[in-house]
This record gives structure tokens, C-alpha cells and sequence, in this order.
């Protein structure tokens, strides 16, 4: 099952999921019924999709929705920034008491595993979505331990600003691209970037190796907004506005505070529990450095002019 099904994320994974597994039954639950409509026609009634509404909010429906589900992915969220500041307790009670019932019910219903998605701005957050995540993301790792003698187990994915999802600014600045202005907040600023099919997959690497309790990130490169701009809206002049509030100049996905847990597992890093119920995974790797941190203008991957135009003309 994946809650907020119906989105970005949720699309691209659903359809992976046809394509990769020969699961017998998948549950989209989501909220807007017309969104499910359209899924439906996307994949062609495909008879291995099952679409429930619902809202996380709601563990009744929940318990209802996982009956027989072995794996849930949970994707529902408010995450759009400003929405977020403006309507702070909605925000609350999808990102933080949603992720409560997405809990209880897994456990009600002996899932056996529950991966959540996270997203950069839960690591040092500075905004209320971000701080919201960083609450869903605890939640989700003490999870765990609140399983008592169940065999459920959960973890994290935490990643960047994906391509093309909802309220990317792909779609802004392609708006504004005619205009022949486009606003940057600060030509310094620099950003993760992750294609869907990229997210996809680093849930399922998740999912086959999590022993309860991870945070994976996958290694992904960084891309600079004045470049996004020029390669959307060449001919368009870029005016600087100041960072907004709840904005950062440069995002982080592992902070100097999670280097002790944190390992390098080759294409990606897991952020283990320091907690004291954490017996020790079997992921291996390697320790990374006291001081690592993983921020978007650090970081040894970049995307070039001439990869971003490869990547925004599929979006």
C-alpha cells in the first residue's frame, strides 16, 4: 500500500512496482477521488490496483486499508512550504498525527515493513514542514520499538527536491519563462536534485535491506538554481529577490550531528538509531568521518548546464 498514492511519487512508484514485482495486490490510498479517477485510466484498470479513499488522518480507514498488506510506503503529506506556515496545525495533524496512525494501524495489521519518505529540509529544519517531517521521521525510527513483539519493522527515505513533482520549480519558472524575468532568491543558492525513478528506487533498496530504524540517502547530485533558470529561460534576465522566509541557502541531507551513525554504503548513506533497543544492522559499510556532513554546496556531484537540459526535457 501507498498513502498519497496518487501523487508524484506515488505514480512513478506504482508504476515500477507493475513493471518490477509480481505483487498480487496494490493498495493506492489517497484523499481526491478524481486523482484516483485519473490513475485509473492511466493504468488501464490494470486488475492488480486496488484505490481506497481515505485520509491518514483517519485510522479506521486505515485498519480497513491494510488488511492483508505486507509493505506500505507512506507518501502522504502537506509539504508545500508556505501552505505549511499558514495553516501550521494542518500541517501537524497530516505530517505528524497521519505518520501516528500510518504506525498504529501497521502494527494492528502485522505489516511487515514500512518505508516513510522524508525530504531534506526535516535535517536542520528551519521551517514548520520541515520541522514537521523531522517529528514523523523520529517517529518512524522509535516506531520500532513501539512494535513491542510484533514484526513490523520501519524506516526512512530522506531525499531532495525531485524533478517535476507538484510545486516544483520547474514549473515556475517555465510560467515566468515568457515574462523574461525569473526571480532567484539568491544566485548562491544550490539544491539536491532526484528524479523520480531515482526515489523509486532507493525505496525499493530500503525495503530489501532495512533491518528496522535506518535513514537511507542516496548519493545524488547537486544542481545551482541560477543554472535551472538559464537552462529553462535562456533569454530571460534573472532578478535576485532575498531568500524567503523558512528558506535556506543550501540544504543538508546528513548534518555534523548524525555523522556518528551515519555510513557509507556505496551509491547511498544510512543514518543508524542511537538508541539503546538498536541491536545493530547488517548493512555494513563504512563509518563516515566525525565531522561528515552532507550539504547541497558541498557536495562532489554537480549537475552541469548541458545534464540539467537532458533532465528538464522529459519533465
Amino acid at each position: 500500500m501507498i498513502t498519497g498514492g496518487t501523487g508524484s511519487f506515488g505514480r512513478a512508484f506504482v508504476k515500477a512496482m507493475l513493471e518490477q514485482t509480481d505483487a498480487s495486490r496494490i493498495v493506492i490510498f489517497s484523499r481526491d477521488e478524481l486523482k484516483q479517477w485519473e490513475m485509473q485510466q492511466q493504468f488501464e484498470n490494470n486488475k492488480r490496483l486496488r484505490f481506497f479513499l481515505g485520509d491518514v488522518r483517519d485510522l479506521q480507514r486505515l485498519n480497513r486499508a491494510m488488511d492483508g498488506v505486507e509493505y506500505v510506503v507512506h507518501a502522504a503529506a502537506l509539504k508545500q512550504v508556505p501552505a505549511a506556515e499558514y495553516n501550521p496545525f494542518e500541517a501537524v495533524q497530516t505530517n505528524i498525527l497521519g505518520s501516528r496512525n500510518v504506525i498504529d494501524a501497521a502494527i494492528d495489521r502485522s505489516v511487515r515493513r514500512v518505508v516513510a519518505l522524508s525530504t531534506d529540509k526535516a535535517c536542520t529544519p528551519i521551517n514548520l514542514y520541515g520541522a514537521t517531517k523531522l517529528v514523523a521521521e523520529k517517529l518512524f525510527v522509535d516506531g520500532n520499538a513501539y512494535a513491542g513483539s510484533q514484526d513490523t519493522r520501519f524506516a526512512v527515505v530522506r531525499y531532495g527536491n525531485v524533478v517535476g513533482s507538484r510545486g516544483s520549480v520547474v514549473g515556475l519558472f517555465r510560467k515566468l519563462a515568457s515574462s523574461g524575468k525569473i526571480p532567484i532568491t539568491d544566485v548562491r543558492m544550490t539544491r539536491f536534485w532526484i528524479t523520480l525513478a531515482q526515489g523509486v528506487q532507493i525505496v525499493f533498496r530500503a525495503m530489501e535491506n532495512m533491518c528496522g530504524g535506518e535513514i537511507f540517502i542516496p548519493k545524488i547530485p547537486s544542481m545551482r538554481v541560477v543554472d535551472l533558470a538559464r537552462v529553462i529561460a535562456p533569454d530571460a534576465t534573472q532578478e535576485e529577490i532575498g531568500i524567503r522566509p523558512g528558506e535556506k541557502l543550501h540544504e543538508e541531507l546528513v548534518n555534523i550531528h548524525d555523522a556518528p551513525n551515519t555510513y557509507d554504503l556505496g551509491d547511498y548513506y544510512a543514518i543508524e538509531p542511537n538508541l539503546e533497543w538498536w541491536a545493530g544492522g547488517s548493512l555494513g559499510g563504512t563509518r563516515v568521518a566525525p565531522d561528515f556532513q552532507y550539504t547541497s554546496d558541498t557536495n562532489d556531484q554537480w549537475l552541469s548546464v548541458e545534464q540539467l537540459q537532458d533532465i528538464v526535457k522529459d519533465v
